[in-house]
């Protein structure tokens, strides 16, 4: 596939994929936990605008992390926060002293990610770079109170259904083939590897000309789909201390979630109509 080829849009009736939110703030809006704590210290009205913010790599291996967060914030609250003023300051500062016309007018909104952008809802995240020696790019619903960084890709309104064809060996056969690459890691981008997947329908015999538009719900294996993601879920509770990077380690993950995710494979080609292993 070639850029000209590349979707703006999914080609499939699924939720849209979007790119979490861009500080350009030179560190001044992202926090430690030591960080956190210590500007609560000094400046505890500041608390109403601190949220969890994660990027790809705080995703996988569940690092805590923090951001201010001011968007639609009453500058009087603000103006109460004089820690929380040197910081705006040093990013209206970093923006104005910047080469780049885009970031200059930034300086104009200081207490703003360049792009400012959170979900109301739950949301699956995807990290943007995930290594080439998983099996399976690790994906997981989030609260909708953590932000997610440019890192990270996230889509609201998605099913068990959704999960399960995203998690599959299917979907990475398509990613392995048409993902952008940084170094050999793969780099999950809206265009290609998710608005241009062709999601099962119904099993291609089924299919006939002239027939009426079908949804992916009148897909025989619709239900079993969503049995088989829940059970990867499932799986994945049993080992609460465990992240994402563990799980996902071929050489440590579990044999309870090997069987759900080799149960979940099978699922997701027969949808397709492939054959599946013996």
């Amino acid at each position: 596939m070639t850029d000209s080829e590349t979707q703006s849009k999914p080609l499939c009736d699924v939720p849209e994929l979007r790119t979490g939110a861009m500080p350009i703030d030179d560190g001044n809006f992202l926090l430690t936990t030591e960080e956190k704590d210590e500007l609560l210290r000094t400046d505890p009205h500041a608390g109403k605008f601190i949220r969890p913010f994660m990027n790809g790599k705080e995703f996988i291996n569940r690092i805590s992390r923090w951001c201010l967060w001011l968007k639609d914030a009453e500058p009087a609250d603000v103006r109460k926060c004089p820690r929380v003023l040197e910081r705006i300051e040093k990013v209206r500062e970093f923006r104005k002293k910047s080469t780049r016309g885009a970031t200059k007018r930034l300086a104009d909104t200081p207490m703003l990610f360049d792009e400012p952008v959170e979900s109301k809802t739950d949301y699956l995240a995807i990290p943007y770079t995930s290594s080439e020696k998983r099996r399976y790019i690790p994906m997981a619903w989030v609260s909708h109170e953590v932000i997610p960084s440019s890192g990270v890709r996230f889509v609201e309104g998605v099913t068990l259904f959704h999960f399960g064809v995203l998690m599959s060996s299917v979907h990475m056969a398509w990613v392995r083939c048409i993902s952008g690459r940084l170094e050999v890691s793969y780099r999950y981008s809206n265009t290609l590897d998710y608005n241009a997947f062709p999601w099962p329908w119904l099993p291609a015999p089924i299919v006939s000309p002239g027939q009426p538009k079908k949804s992916m719900k009148d897909n025989p294996r619709y239900k079993e789909i969503e049995r088989t993601a829940r059970a990867i879920l499932d799986a994945r509770a049993m080992f609460p201390r465990s992240t994402l990077a563990d799980l996902y380690d071929e050489r440590t993950m579990p044999p309870e979630l090997r069987k759900a995710h080799n149960e979940n494979d099978e699922a997701v080609m027969t949808a397709y109509g492939f054959t599946t292993r013996t």
